[in-house]
């Protein structure tokens, strides 16, 4: 259970906390303006979009499980994979770009939000959860379909967002103190790992269904030397996708995201410019 449980702990907490970190933030906002009205609203939103995003975790599963098989399930895995890479690839610098600005911006957004009414605080604050969990579902499920395991996968996840949301609840009172550039590096670059084993599990799932080269070609064999069922076999194969063997393709896929990504995601942001009067 270790590496799918900690590779989902990580995608739980990343996104957790990027969530919690949303909330606590709004709820901030909220007592400091003396708007205590607006707080079953904004639960309301939160839960809706934890909702919505359990039920795309149970249609995934159901499908995969219970619809597909053979050449057809392998085609659907390796689709909602990339789509999961695409999805985390987008947050990941998302966040780097609005880490200094995010409190700003959703105090705009609040105090807009308050003047419309009850129904757009949730639906802001639905807004901002739903695009994590989303992303965490996605994430989980496709890092689960390397895994034997089928409860690993959930419990992880549920432990990241529990500490995620512990983690939350102690940034409420510091909020204003959190370097949010910092924060984010540090998970970010571990998940841009993650997402690279996923980009290198899609692109084995289109290999197997046939609509990609390269299926018997592999860069390497280490069976020999890695065994797959030991612990640190498995903890690289459920975490980064590093697996005993792998075909070139998947190899160069794996290189190429990890390289370009993390060289993007650490590279020093650029100066703001400012406008000559």
């Amino acid at each position: 259970m270790g590496g799918v449980f900690f590779a989902s702990y990580l995608i739980g907490l990343r996104d957790g906390l990027e969530a919690a970190l949303v909330v606590s933030i709004l709820l901030t906002l909220l007592a400091r303006s003396q708007r205590r009205d607006g707080l079953l609203p904004l639960w309301a939103g939160v839960a809706l979009a934890i909702l919505c995003a359990a039920g795309l975790g149970a249609v995934l599963t159901y499908v995969a499980s219970s619809m597909l098989s053979g050449v057809r399930l392998e085609l659907f895995e390796a689709i909602t994979s990339l789509v999961a890479v695409a999805m985390v690839t987008w947050m990941i610098f998302w966040m780097r770009s609005s880490a200094r600005t995010i409190k700003t911006e959703l105090t705009g957004k609040l105090t807009e939000a308050l003047g419309l009414g009850r129904y757009a605080v949730a639906a802001l604050a639905f807004v901002a959860v739903i695009r994590e969990s989303v992303e965490m579902v996605l994430l989980v499920f496709s890092a689960a379909q390397a895994a034997s395991e089928t409860l690993a996968p959930l419990i992880g996840m549920l432990s990241g967002v529990v500490s995620a949301v512990l983690l939350g609840w102690l940034m409420y009172a510091a909020v204003a103190r959190v370097n949010l550039g910092r924060l984010f590096t540090g998970t970010g670059a571990l998940l841009v790992l993650v997402a690279a084993g996923i980009a290198k599990y899609a692109v084995h799932g289109f290999q197997v269904a046939g609509y990609l080269p390269g299926s018997t070609a592999l860069a390497y064999d280490w069976s020999a030397t890695i065994e797959p069922s030991s612990w640190y076999g498995t903890l690289l194969a459920a975490t980064i996708n590093v697996t005993s063997s792998a075909t070139t393709l998947e190899v160069a896929v794996w290189v190429s995201y990890a390289i370009v990504v993390l060289i993007l995601f650490l590279r020093p942001a650029a100066p703001k410019r400012t406008v000559p009067a």
